[in-house]
């Protein structure tokens, strides 16, 4: 596991010297996370690098994880797409099975601390313990169009919270309570994202360009309009598509997503589908050997997989959804595209022009250096938790 210190080399000494700073005034202060999921999706992945590093600094910070079973991930599955606007029918017997595990989990966790920091919809009720001490809510989620039906639900208890975290300016919502904006962030020494010898025992040729898009198989992903935007790409310019994923403990729609993957590439030669689970280490492989990234997310909290391309210097195709376009600026980090047609159209622009798509690389590369590293996303936290204490000047969304 890295060490606060060996992050000066990337984001130079001063950096590390405020996180140091800052943590001196948290001394003390004890801190809980609690989500959903150990492993699998970006927020257990950004918490194992996080709480290593923040208990470096010096602060007192724990990660605990709700239980549930199948019926209550599916029903928080139908939430999450639901809060992404999609058509959902929720039934009132799935509020009941929801609030029937969150139940049980107000019995059996223990919240005491400080500062307890909820991550997304699935632990949300936790905050009927609340004491004496501070609760964040955190969601990940892209809320620009969540179905009312499940907002009205959460809201009720996102307002009992002293503070909500949003990652991009559109999912803020009109609340009662104070509202921040955190980007998310990768780590670039963590296995997925440290330098790499290029190699791969998947054995996909590289004799040809190799398009990728490494995602969980989620429909918001949209693989099939993955490989719709492919053909039409591979009409003009002979290519190898790369489509890469696993699935999350807390997602039960994983598997059959992947097997509907699996029936459109009919065994196309040229479409190579991997399942990856959580070998950061072959994934970071696979993004090094690509030529152009895709992430054509028809609904995106932040996306990950991009900041993750854009530091290795890949040039990136993305959907102008939820967080990407804060990665993602058109035509100096990226590309951004609206259809599977202007996806395409933009992979050709990279495949045709290679000096083109090594400048935005290299641009991307440095957008990322300077705001979706680890160091800024601690420094943030440490920030929010600091003003939980101090309301005077703090700016609202």
């Amino acid at each position: 596991m890295a060490k606060i210190d060996d992050y000066i080399p990337i984001v130079g000494e001063s950096v590390v010297e405020d996180l140091k700073l800052i943590a001196v005034h948290l001394r003390g202060k004890r801190i809980l996370n609690v989500n959903s999921t150990a492993v699998g999706g970006g927020v257990a992945e950004i918490l194992n690098r996080m709480v290593p590093l923040l208990r470096e600094l010096g602060l007192d910070v724990r990660w605990d994880v709700i239980k549930g079973g199948k019926d209550f991930f599916e029903v928080t599955k139908k939430f999450h797409n639901a809060l992404h606007g999609g058509r959902v029918d929720i039934s009132e017997k799935d509020f009941e099975i929801f609030m029937e595990t969150s139940r049980s989990n107000l019995e059996a966790m223990e919240t005491s601390g400080d500062i307890i920091f909820i991550h997304d919809p699935q632990p949300i009720v936790l905050v009927r313990k609340r004491g004496d001490n501070k609760w964040i809510w955190r969601c990940h989620i892209d809320l620009s169009e969540p179905k009312k039906k499940v907002w009205r639900f959460l809201k009720e208890f996102i307002v009992q919270y002293d503070a909500a975290v949003f990652s991009a300016p559109a999912f803020s919502r009109t609340l009662p309570i104070r509202q921040f904006l955190i980007a998310p962030s990768i780590d670039p020494l963590s296995d997925k994202n440290r330098e790499l010898p290029v190699l791969h025992k998947y054995g996909v040729p590289k004799d040809k360009p190799i398009i990728t898009q490494i995602s969980r198989f989620d429909r918001l992903k949209d693989p099939l309009g993955v490989i719709g935007t492919f053909r039409l790409v591979k009409k003009h310019i002979d290519c190898r598509l790369l489509l890469a994923g696993g699935t999350a403990t807390d997602d039960p729609e994983g598997q059959k997503v992947f097997e509907e993957v699996m029936e459109a590439a009919h065994g196309d030669p040229d479409i190579h589908i991997l399942v990856v689970s959580q070998n950061d280490l072959e994934i970071n492989a696979l993004q090094r050997a690509s030529t152009v990234i895709l992430q054509k997310s028809l609904k995106e909290g932040f996306g990950l997989t991009v900041s993750e391309a854009l530091w290795k210097s890949k040039p990136v195709v993305a959907s102008n959804v939820g967080g990407i376009p804060l990665q993602v600026k058109n035509r100096y980090s990226g590309l951004l595209c609206y259809s599977p047609e202007g996806a395409a159209f933009a992979v050709k622009q990279f495949l045709t022009s290679p000096d083109y798509a090594r400048q935005i690389g290299e641009n991307g590369r440095e957008h990322v250096r300077n705001n979706f590293l680890i160091t800024r996303h601690l420094r943030d936290y440490m920030l929010l938790f600091l003003s939980l204490y101090h309301k005077e000047n703090i700016v609202y969304l």
